[in-house]
């Protein structure tokens, strides 16, 4: 026994008392922290997963986009507060008092905190962002006039890329006005103009037939939920009767079926004489020669 203690406190002996009183404690909590925020991690994946429930609007691939923003967004958050009360703890740790820090910084956090209230309002507005499920990744929208692909987000703000490749970053506290062009499901909302020679009925079997025939296609029927079809006249113009044209896709899918549907469409108005006109103006020109002899009777 008594060779055994002796062992021991020369082991203990060979670490200086620096090591043991600073170093040591440091690593542990960085240790600690680092199995907390994995394990911590691994426990929101579960909870997210769990409670939220599928659309009956959402595809499988839409679901799994939506749960994976919001594990992204609340890991970064759960990383944040973790390495925050480390950070704290390594200071007290280390013998550093936070208390003169604090009072000799009073002024700098001051000013830093009128800086980080737009920062707070750019957080408060990305938790309602993803609390009301405004939008996610993978989602089209329109964000004050910027439309694009939602890439990334973040509490801070929403990473998106337009049609030219451009990436936005918006921070949420600058976000007006949200427009999700791709929740749940999508329409084909079309205002096409016919010539007021047409056959009214005619025109609008054309038009129903060629928007059943693009749902049956073995191309298209997947993205389309209900064909297009005449909707109601929706205008008398100067040189065309304007009809609405309704249908719904699925989401993302809308643009590429309208043209679809315009080619088919332009195609099939053509077979049937049915004019799409241009603009026409009736100009009534005077005649001369009534002109002039009534100006030689006077």
């Amino acid at each position: 026994m008594n060779v055994d203690i002796e062992e021991t406190n020369v082991g203990a002996d060979l670490l200086p008392a620096w090591v043991v009183e600073y170093v040591l404690p440091v690593v542990a909590i960085i240790v600690v922290a680092m199995l907390i925020r994995r394990f911590g991690i691994t426990l929101v994946e579960k909870f997210i997963r769990r409670i939220i429930k599928p659309s009956r609007y959402q595809t499988d691939e839409q679901h799994h986009k939506r749960e994976q923003t919001l594990i992204d967004i609340f890991h970064s958050g759960l990383s944040i507060l973790i390495w925050l009360v480390a950070s704290i703890m390594i200071i007290n740790s280390l013998g550093i008092s936070l208390q003169p820090l604090l009072a000799a910084g009073g002024m700098t956090a001051i000013v830093i905190g009128f800086g980080a209230q737009k920062i707070m309002q750019d957080i408060f507005s990305g938790i309602y962002v993803v609390i009301e499920h405004q939008y996610q990744v993978g989602d089209v929208v329109d964000l004050d006039g910027d439309v694009g692909l939602v890439e990334d987000i973040s509490l801070r703000m929403t990473q998106m890329r337009d049609l030219d490749g451009t990436v936005h970053h918006v921070p949420h506290g600058s976000i007006n006005r949200v427009k999700n062009l791709s929740k749940d499901y999508a329409r084909v909302n079309l205002d096409i103009g016919v010539s007021y020679d047409s056959d009214i009925e005619h025109v609008i079997d054309v038009v129903n037939r060629v928007g059943k025939e693009l749902a049956q296609d073995e191309d298209w029927k997947e993205n389309i939920n209900s064909p297009p079809q005449f909707m109601r006249i929706n205008s008398f113009d100067d040189s065309s009767i304007d009809i609405k044209i309704i249908g719904e896709t699925k989401t993302l899918q809308q643009w590429d079926v309208a043209g679809e549907y315009r080619k088919r469409l332009k195609k099939a108005f053509d077979e049937e004489g049915i004019e799409i006109p241009f603009p026409q103006r009736v100009i009534h020109q005077a005649d001369k020669n009534n002109s002039t002899k009534d100006n030689l009777n006077e």
